[in-house]
């Protein structure tokens, strides 16, 4: 836990009866109609606003995360609306909830091993990389940002925002660290395995300036609109009789009770 200072204060926002201060910024007068979405959330998370160049790889980062199709965040979301329509938050908390180290949020787990790379020295850049590699691998756990069940050999999505980030001139040395990383994975696992999108956005994020401790919530950001959009969905082509009879089906009880007898 941080240390706490005697007096507490908040650098975010305060106002008056006249206006809203941001940031030391004027809502109406400097944010409101100036800024977009994406420059905004990046202005209140970190009290700057990004480059041009920054803002348009943020912006990719969170196109890219924001739809998955069914599943665990999506099917939540869409359980607990049919349980409760009348509190949609409650349903998009619900797959909000599933913004995890397996899906979705796995960037913040490869933003920490970024920034173990980022740290050294980069005459040991290589070494340190093959040793991360080789710790999962005796330990048998998950690299977080590497690996996919369908994108193979690659993760067209990672491809394209890596290649983004050196357009734009942010790519730093986050991506030359999970550049670094994934050839020594391929080394040590000796097969290659694919670099996912949540790698990409961690070492995007992180050449952009996000600190890690913070990076799953943009994750969460993006997610929340694409559950709304599965809300929607739920409304007008109800889901919830199919995925229930087909779990039933799918799951049947094994006790000593025979329900055809």
């Amino acid at each position: 836990m941080a240390y706490l200072p005697d007096t507490q204060t908040t650098s975010i926002a305060t106002s008056t009866t006249e206006d809203i201060i941001i940031r030391d910024k004027h809502l109406c007068d400097d944010l409101i109609g100036k800024l977009t979405f994406t420059e905004m959330i990046f202005f209140q998370m970190l009290g700057r606003t990004p480059t041009g160049a920054e803002a348009a790889i943020v912006d990719a980062c969170l196109v890219s995360l924001m739809e998955h199709g069914l599943t665990p965040s999506a099917l939540a979301t869409r359980l607990t609306y049919t349980s409760a329509p009348e509190a949609m938050q409650g349903a998009v908390a619900a797959g909000l909830l599933s913004v995890g180290s397996l899906f979705i949020g796995t960037m913040d787990g490869c933003a920490r091993l970024l920034q173990r790379l980022v740290e050294v020295d980069e005459k040991r850049l290589a070494d340190e990389a093959r040793r991360i590699a080789q710790e999962h691998r005796e330990t048998r756990t998950a690299l977080p940002g590497f690996g996919h069940p369908i994108h193979r050999p690659d993760d067209p999505r990672a491809l394209l925002l890596l290649d983004l980030a050196r357009q734009h001139g942010v790519a730093g040395r986050h991506v030359a660290a999970i550049e670094e990383l994934s050839a020594a994975v391929d080394a040590v696992y000796e097969r290659h395995i694919t670099i996912n999108v949540t790698g990409a956005i961690a070492a995007a994020l992180g050449d952009c300036g996000v600190p890690y401790e913070i990076m799953r919530g943009f994750a969460i950001i993006t997610r929340c609109a694409g559950l709304v959009g599965h809300v929607h969905e739920e409304q007008h082509k109800p889901t919830l009789r199919v995925v229930w009879e087909t779990s039933e089906h799918a799951i049947p009880y094994d006790g000593e009770f025979d329900p055809d007898s």
